[in-house]
This record gives C-alpha cells, structure tokens and sequence, in this order.
C-alpha cells in the first residue's frame, strides 16, 4: 500500500548532546528526510533528576517541537524514555517514539535461541526505573536480566577524552561486574554510549553482543513508515538544531558525533 508524502519534520530532542547518535543514524537511514534536534543543554543531565522533573522537562521539550510542527517525536534520550514518555503519549497524538522499546526488541532479536543473558548499562535514572528490565521481561520471561549504571561514561563523551589510556581503564573497570560474569547482550541504554562502543567491545571481548538503540531506533521509525503511522517526506530541507543554553559548546561536541554535517546554526530557545 502506497501513501502520500507528509513534508513535515521529525523531531528529535535529548537533555544534551547525546541524542546526536539516533541522528546519526536517522540522517543515513532517511536521507529524504527533515529534521529538528532539541537538546535542552540548560537543564542538563537528566539522569540525575527525579521522575515528576523528567516528565515535566520532557513534555515541555515536545511542547516546543510540536509548535513546530513536526510529524512525530523521538524521544532520543534514555532517562526520557524511561520516565518520561507514558506521560507524554497522554499528552499528545503526535506519535511519540522512545529508544528502550527498540533497544529491548533489538536485543531480543540478537539472543541465542531466543533466551538468555541480557545486560544493560545506563545513567543512574535509567538504571533506577528498571524501564528495560520491565520491557526485556514482558517479551522474553525467561530471560536473564542485569543492570548497572555507568554514570562516568558521559562526561568520557562530552569532553572528547574517548580516545585516552585513562578513558580505556575507567570502561574497564566500571564493566567489570560483566567482565567476570558475562552477558550473551548488552544494550547500551545511553545514547552517548555508542560513541564508545568499541572500547566496550574491547573491554568485554567478542563473545557479547552490542545493541546500540541509536540503531534500533531507525530501525523502528522505518517500520512505522512502512506501516502508514507516520508518512515519509520525497525531499530534505535542512537540519535544525535548538539547544536551551551553550551553544557554542554544543557546536564543539556536535562536530565530534556528527562529523559529516556541516551544522550552519544553532539557536538558544526557551521553553
């Protein structure tokens, strides 16, 4: 079945920079695409906050995105995915997309014989709300779930020391509890963890499997296309970026996640 086009934009918003992976992959995946990035800098990170915060922050970031007009929402941040997203579907009929349903299939998807061991990392918040090992266990009972915050490995990303000794040692150690005790999977469960996917492959060896929900994310998004959810777009326009502060730091570290894009301007907004 065919539909017609819808040349509206798909927003994408994260507490910072780290929802810059599930762009990544959305701008490879959807080139015919237009896109608008919230990354709400001011009030950054959202992994420390508590859940009536979360979900406060989270519907005023759509808030603004929908007055854009967007034709749907990613939610591409773990923390908002977790605490924030129930109440957000409540609040709109814009489609809503999140990145832990995607990540759990993906995994699902990925496991020996359908069963076994899944590990997830993720901020405190994430980790705390259990929102992936309710998701992992609603499609798979049987399987074996562990969790374990990696709060360390944000700052790691944001200051651009991915590729020091240090940084290497520090993915180590924080591992360790699945380095001694390893998982057939593990999802990274923060978006700024992909950039460090391999010196987590490297930490815990060729044995476990790496789901990154930036991916898993596209993969969904193209499956509401095909299914008429939200109705793909024939041309690209541009890439608008938003931040709520620091727009010159988020320029700095955006070039590191997106290096490929040329990013023209970015405009401080308040919500």
């Amino acid at each position: 079945m065919s539909y017609p086009y819808d040349y509206r934009p798909i927003g994408i918003f994260d507490s910072g920079v780290g929802g810059l992976t599930v762009l990544q992959e959305l701008l490879v995946r959807f080139p015919q695409e237009t896109f608008i990035y919230l990354g709400d800098t001011a009030r950054v990170p959202y992994g420390t906050k508590s859940p009536a915060t979360v979900q406060r922050y989270t519907i005023q970031v759509a808030e603004f995105l929908l007055r854009q007009e967007v034709k749907c929402l990613v939610a591409a941040c773990n923390t908002a995915s977790a605490l924030g997203l129930p109440a957000l579907r409540s609040h709109c009929t814009t489609p809503v997309l999140g990145v832990i349903e995607p990540g759990c299939q993906a995994a699902v998807g990925v496991l020996p014989g359908g069963i076994g061991r899944v590990g997830v990392i993720g901020t405190h918040a994430t980790i705390a709300s259990a929102a992936y090992a309710r998701t992992l266990t609603l499609l798979v009972p049987e399987c074996h779930i562990r969790s374990l915050s990696c709060p360390l490995f944000v700052p790691v990303v944001e200051e651009g020391w991915t590729s020091y000794p240090s940084a290497q040692l520090l993915i180590r150690e924080s591992l360790q509890p699945f380095i001694d005790d390893p998982v057939d999977v593990l999802i990274l469960g923060c978006t700024h963890y992909p950039i460090l996917k391999s010196q987590i492959a490297a930490a815990l060896g060729p044995k476990t499997i790496l789901v990154d929900s930036a991916q898993a994310v596209a993969l969904a998004l193209n499956r509401m296309m095909g299914s008429g959810i939200v109705l793909p777009s024939a041309q690209r326009d541009t890439v608008r970026f938003y931040v709520t502060d620091a727009a010159p730091r988020f320029r700095e570290v955006a070039a590191r996640f997106l290096p490929q894009l040329e990013i023209d301007s970015i405009e401080v907004v308040d919500l």
